[in-house]
């Protein structure tokens, strides 16, 4: 006996599902089963994340491999559809059709009925002849009688037959033109915005938390692919209710990098070369991993690591560069010097820092506190006074006196500038309220 394959058992719900997902990849399927609706696949994964539903591995009659499953009740259709709506997900309901198995039992049962109803009609035919050859006259009495009946009878049942495939033919044909009109009249979503590089975003919306109603999330596609919702701020959500913020404003508000123009990926394979302070410095790996040491500080969060030579660097990632890195935004090189710059002694990573207008560079001071035996930088802002003396790293201090990428001025902005700011703010205030009491 033959084996079956895969594609033989591949024809009921699954057979169905498959069918309907290649027609609709984006539209997440509701199957109407009995009294419950279920969901099958990538579906069901998808669902039970959304609902908080359960999910569980099923063998179908169909289908002899585990399928997972995600099922609730039609009664609960109400509240768990507009849930899947206002998450941005399409959503399209179905009703599973008999497969060709329970089909092919239904007509081999009533061909079995067809044959009884035969056999019976044959002996009630052979009996009436037994009978007919008893009494002819009576017979053919009968006969002439009941024969006209009959054949109204067929008759009337072959109009009314005729008159069904009629109708049915028209039905048919009726919603043949309805759904050709329909696909006519649909037409692809326009796209809310086209990113620079030619991505199209739609579906972006605000929507309600289930879990907690009070925060907001903002979403939406790119390319028909969901982005990962971000909370929204309290501003951004009454600007947008009230129709004074975009969705493309929001996307730069919560996906700067999406909109932002990719990187040649030539820049970023490696080995790859970065300025230094004496001559070109060669990266040998950069990437992104998860810290795994429970005893870390930064357990569980996501670090950038750089192999320069054979130093080994890593650093905690922020947010944004992170979606830099991986939206491919920004090169290897921009990141290694934002984020390792200064422990590579970098010019350019020391440009940031800037003191306040109106400092006067004279008052910067680093030198080894004698107590501690460790350099620390200090400003003098005369009237104003003295900042507090602050350690510099190892790393500041070789910028600064080996390979001179620092200056004192930058290294003071560096350390001291909040304070510096703090003590300008207070002295500003002094000075006004002294003028205020001599008025």
């Amino acid at each position: 006996m033959a084996k079956k394959t895969d594609s033989d058992n591949n024809n009921g719900i699954i057979r169905q599902f498959n069918e309907l997902k290649k027609k609709h990849p984006d539209a997440m399927l509701l199957f109407r089963r009995n009294s419950f609706y279920e969901l099958y696949k990538q579906d069901a994964v998808k669902a039970a994340a959304v609902l908080a539903i359960e999910i569980a591995d099923r063998i179908l009659p169909d289908y002899k491999r585990p399928v997972k499953v995600a099922s609730f009740p039609q009664s609960a259709l109400d509240v768990y559809l507009p849930k899947l709506i206002r998450s941005g997900i399409r959503v399209a309901i179905c009703d599973a059709l008999d497969s060709p198995l329970k089909k092919k039992a239904g007509q081999d049962k009533a061909e079995n009925n067809e044959r009884t109803i035969q056999n019976s009609t044959d002996m009630g035919k052979k009996k009436k002849e037994q009978g007919a050859q008893e009494t002819p006259d009576r017979t053919v009495e009968n006969t002439v009688d009941v024969k006209p009946a009959r054949e109204k009878k067929s008759k009337a049942k072959a109009e009314t037959k005729a008159e069904n495939g009629t109708d049915n033919e028209v039905k048919t044909e009726k919603k043949d033109e309805q759904k050709t009109e329909a696909a006519q009249e649909r037409k692809p979503r326009e796209p809310q915005m086209v990113t620079a590089n030619g991505e199209k975003v739609t579906h972006g919306h605000a929507y309600q938390s289930t879990t907690n109603p009070a925060d907001w999330y903002f979403t939406a596609k790119i390319d028909g692919q969901q982005l990962k919702p971000q909370k929204m701020d309290a501003s951004d959500l009454a600007a947008y209710q009230n129709k004074e913020m975009t969705v493309p404003q929001l996307m730069e508000r919560y996906y700067p990098t999406k909109l932002m123009p990719k990187v040649s990926e030539e820049a970023f394979r490696m080995p790859m070369e970065i300025a230094g302070p004496d001559g070109s410095i060669t990266v040998n790996k950069f990437n992104v991993y998860k810290e795994k040491d429970e005893q870390r500080p930064d357990f569980g969060k996501y670090k950038f690591y750089v192999q320069v030579g054979d130093t080994n660097m890593s650093a905690v990632a922020s947010h944004q560069d992170l979606n830099a890195y991986f939206d491919r935004v920004a090169t290897p090189n921009q990141l290694i010097e934002k984020n390792f710059g200064e422990r590579l002694h970098l010019k350019s990573a020391y440009e940031k820092y800037q003191l306040p207008e109106g400092v006067d560079p004279k008052g910067v001071r680093v030198a080894k506190d004698r107590n501690d035996n460790k350099w620390k930088v200090s400003v003098d802002l005369g009237e104003k006074g003295q900042t507090s003396r602050h350690e510099i790293s190892f790393d500041d201090g070789y910028s600064l006196f080996k390979t001179k990428t620092a200056t004192r001025e930058q290294i003071a902005a560096k350390y001291l500038n909040t304070e510096i700011t703090g003590m300008l703010a207070a002295n500003t205030a002094k000075v006004e309220k002294t003028a205020s009491m001599k008025m």
